[in-house]
């Protein structure tokens, strides 16, 4: 029997690869995706295989998470519950499918995954693999009575990595959880619990890591221009974008467009805006939220770009987009969001769902100025060659088209109030 573990290296997966390899008297194959968590992946390799591992997939998945996944999902400006960027939910469809792939190819019996039985994630890595290989068996061990009844704790995993040479740094453990990646930062559990702790006071200050405190942010504003083509983010406008994507490490030419903005795939795009909005304080988010296996948690979230670029999205679609196209799309902005936070990424509806965004956005092209200020983000400007914007009618001055005749809107109103008055009369209002 051959098992792919979703494998981080660290004290859960690491115990669980062993745990699995005896218990299912399994081959197992370790794989780790890189979706921009900035965590040491150096060594990991020779570290699963030290544990028990037959082979070790890591994957750079960085450029295929923003190309594929985060930027459709910006398209349909999906918010959960009005607040939540959907960081961590939009990530485990793109970990799942990579997973699901290598088991195929390896001719794997089985996935399985270190998601607990209260948690979101467990579903998510579990319907994705349901659509894309409904025969491979997934193995969630925290939901085995036998699995929890050998480690109830933290202290259990250590000494079982002990007794099995199982080489893994045990730390003092924080007091939260955190995951990363391209997307955001999402910290939960622990002291977190407590929906009354203030998680932006000075005591929870070195909890963050993408952004500044809007306290400790700068005192002088800055500008960033976002090139938009039919509604994707491709290409950025900063006074010091050379210096900054050197700092960012990137490496190669850098090619401008007409508006002289540096042209940059959708995984630059994210660590760029990350960068700025990071500096500037934005895109942290404190909520209570409704898991989808029934209760509500709290998470805090750092979100700089993402942030950025759902704002300047919005900003182009308002210039660019028509008005009943923009309310139907409106309507079904929760239900999207409802739908990647739940898991349904490749579920028939999220797909035809997707198809009337990339719909929507055929005429969402132009460039968009946003300023950055203190934990803000405030529209600076917005122009574009599809503008359906026209000052010359829509004006408060005459109107030198005369496309627009004021005489018009009085048969206009009279109609549209024609069902009042009839149901204002019928009920006896005269």
């Amino acid at each position: 029997m051959k098992i792919v573990l979703a494998y981080s290296g660290g004290l859960d997966t690491s115990v669980l690869l062993t745990w699995l390899k005896e218990t299912y008297s399994a081959e197992i194959i370790a794989y780790c995706a890189d979706v921009g968590q900035e965590e040491e992946l150096d060594g990991l390799d020779a570290k699963a295989f030290k544990t028990g591992a037959s082979k070790c997939f890591i994957e750079d998945l960085r450029e295929e998470f923003a190309r594929d996944f985060i930027f459709p999902m910006m398209q349909a400006g999906a918010i959960y519950e009005g607040q939540y960027f959907l960081g961590t939910s939009i990530a485990r469809p793109c970990i799942a499918k990579k997973m699901v792939e290598i088991a195929q190819a390896e001719g794997a019996h089985a996935v399985a995954h270190g998601a607990t039985g209260k948690g979101n994630d467990q579903v998510r890595f579990e319907l994705a693999a349901a659509a894309l290989a409904p025969s491979l068996e997934v193995i969630a061990p925290w939901r085995q009575d036998r699995f929890r009844e050998e480690f109830p704790g933290r202290a259990e995993m250590i000494a079982y990595a002990e007794k099995h040479n199982i080489p893994v740094h045990a730390s003092v453990k924080k007091p939260y959880s955190m995951d990363r990646n391209l997307l955001h930062i999402s910290f939960e559990a622990g002291i977190l619990e407590d929906p009354w702790f203030d998680a932006s006071a000075e005591k929870a200050r070195d909890m963050y890591i993408l952004s500044v405190s809007p306290e400790e942010a700068p005192d002088k504003a800055e500008h960033v221009e976002l090139t938009f083509e039919k509604g994707n983010c491709t290409a950025i406008g900063y006074h010091e974008i050379a210096a900054l994507l050197a700092t960012l490490g990137h490496k190669g030419d850098v090619k401008f467009n007409a508006y002289n903005h540096a042209e940059l795939s959708p995984f630059w795009v994210m660590k760029v805006l990350n960068a700025l909005g990071g500096r500037h304080g934005c895109g942290r988010v404190d909520m209570v939220e409704n898991r989808f296996v029934g209760m509500k948690s709290r998470g805090v979230y750092e979100t700089p770009g993402g942030s950025i670029l759902h704002f300047a999205h919005r900003q182009m679609e308002s210039l660019t987009m028509d008005r009943e196209v923009m309310h139907l799309r409106d309507t079904l902005v929760p239900k999207y969001a409802e739908l990647v936070y739940y898991g349904f990424w490749f579920a028939p509806e999220r797909e035809a769902l997707q198809a009337f965004i990339t719909e929507s956005q055929k005429s969402v092209t132009g460039v968009v100025r946003v300023k950055l200020y203190k934990g803000n983000i405030i529209a600076a400007g917005r122009k574009s060659p599809l503008s359906l914007y026209n000052p010359e009618i829509a004006t408060m001055e005459a109107d030198p088209t005369k496309a627009y005749n004021q005489n018009d809107a009085t048969g206009f109103i009279a109609l549209n109030a024609l069902r009042l008055k009839v149901a204002s009369r019928v009920h006896g209002v005269k």
